[in-house]
């Protein structure tokens, strides 16, 4: 029950949840990944920074609680203006500092990304998104063509990857946890089978030599996304073959996992909670 309460402060970026948490000790730490793009680790999902001439970008911005942290950080890596805030999908955990962030600069997202922040008692108006798209677009912005891609439900129903195509960078939001099993909120459009489908689509684009900002988790390679491809394969590939063989939750989460596995589930979702996740999702199907 802790395990299923917490998930969804996460998914609704509750305030209470929030008011609860301390976030005077976290660190916000600058990690550079390519040429003029950094990753920015923290509290909540990874955040990427486009530094140039034409000033900063940055992909989400984790908890409000944090905004002013990560405003210094940005500010040590560059004094030029914030002009672009891209949101990878809507939770709180990503989007916390739109509020903060959203008085200077302008925000980019999926049209359903701003239908489910507007829906929000507690999104204040410089929250939302103020430019929207419903299937991609591109920023040229600091020497390069930064490409917002829309993808199916996955994740949620609003998700992106974030393509830095000169600095070869891929920012996959949520679409990625890197060497952990993934949450996929289904009371917000996600789904397994989507999810899994995108993370296939994304591989099958992308440079062998990219370098990929994971929603959550170190920076990471193509090889380690392959993995984590790998991993979504096999480990719903036994959920659906149970529901086939008439088992019930139950079921699968006594049988388990292979032990190979086992180290994933040490995240924010354990294995009990993954294999519930998928029956759910693979079970409407």
């Amino acid at each position: 029950m802790k395990l299923f309460l917490s998930l969804v402060c996460v998914a609704l970026g509750a305030s209470q949840a929030l008011a609860q948490r301390d976030f005077s000790q976290v660190e916000i730490k600058v990690i550079p990944v390519s040429q003029n793009i950094y990753m920015l680790e923290g509290s909540g999902g990874n955040i990427g920074v486009s530094v140039g001439s034409d000033g900063l970008l940055i992909v989400d911005d984790q908890f409000a609680p944090l905004a002013e942290k990560i405003a210094i950080a940005l500010k040590k890596l560059d004094a030029g203006k914030l002009k672009f805030v891209l949101n990878t999908h809507w939770h709180g955990d990503h989007t916390g500092g739109n509020a903060f962030f959203g008085k200077e600069a302008h925000i980019v997202a999926h049209t359903n990304v701003r239908k489910r922040l507007a829906d929000s008692k507690d999104t204040k108006k410089e929250a939302l998104p103020v430019i929207t798209f419903d299937q991609s677009l591109s920023v040229h912005f600091n020497g390069e063509e930064i490409k917002v891609i829309h993808l199916p439900p996955g994740h949620t129903d609003g998700d992106s990857v974030i393509h830095f195509t000169k600095a070869n960078v891929v920012h996959m939001g949520d679409q990625f946890f890197a060497g952990k099993f993934p949450f996929i909120d289904l009371g917000s459009g996600g789904d397994v089978a989507g999810y899994t489908r995108n993370v296939g689509e994304v591989l099958k684009k992308i440079p062998a030599d990219a370098k990929i900002i994971p929603g959550h988790g170190p920076l990471a390679t193509v090889e380690d996304l392959r993995t984590f491809h790998t991993m979504l394969l096999e480990t719903t590939g036994l959920v659906s073959k149970a529901l086939a063989e008439g088992k019930t939750l139950e079921d699968v989460k006594a049988a388990g996992l292979p032990d190979k596995w086992k180290s994933w589930g040490t995240g924010f979702i354990n294995t009990s909670r993954w294999l519930e996740i998928s029956y759910n999702s693979l079970s409407k199907k």
